[in-house]
């Protein structure tokens, strides 16, 4: 449950560091405010075992400011600042996150692409792995203070789940359970 909400100007981040940028266009003297944030991976899972694909919730404060709730459903994920590869930094999500302990040769990268281009230009790439439970070694979660639950929705319901506008979801589900619905099945 969140409770006490404040909101205050974010003066100093290791996460978001505001720029502007000045420029011309045609011509045209423009500004554009935008911020610079670590890149990415996310991470498609896919339960053989369950036929399900395995996802997060948890709280984003951001959407909690546009719909009072705040609770996201999103591919498992990080950011990318650590001096590890990629893959390298998947794995450590998937574990951390879910609770699966993949190796990396088993992670197949299958694409990436800018996210929040109207004020980052973020690059998110995004892998894919299957798992099963003689892969779990915790229940997941997360680690130190993060609060994820980890969410099963079966195939059958995939394509259901990612168009329902009734729960909030990253641009990057969506896309990858498209992907996975056109390429895995």
């Amino acid at each position: 449950m969140i409770k006490n909400v404040t909101i205050v100007a974010c003066e100093n981040s290791d996460f978001v560091k505001p720029k502007r940028m000045k420029y011309l266009q045609n011509g045209v003297p423009k500004i554009w405010d935008m911020v610079e944030v670590h890149d990415s991976v996310a991470i498609l899972l896919y339960h053989e075992e369950r036929n399900a694909l395995i996802v997060v919730k948890q709280f984003r404060p951001p959407v909690y400011l546009k719909n009072n709730d705040g609770y996201t459903y999103e591919l498992c994920a990080g950011i990318v600042d650590k001096a590890k590869s990629l893959v390298e930094i998947a794995h450590e999500e998937i574990l951390e996150e879910c609770g699966y302990d993949v190796p990396t040769e088993e992670i197949e990268r299958v694409t990436s692409f800018y996210t929040a281009v109207g004020f980052a230009g973020s690059v998110q790439t995004l892998f894919y792995a299957k798992v099963n439970e003689s892969m779990r070694v915790s229940n997941g979660g997360g680690i130190d203070t993060e609060s994820i639950e980890v969410v099963e929705i079966s195939v059958e319901d995939a394509k259901k789940f990612a168009m329902d506008e009734s729960k909030a979801k990253t641009p990057g589900l969506m896309f990858g359970f498209g992907w996975f619905l056109e390429n895995q099945l």
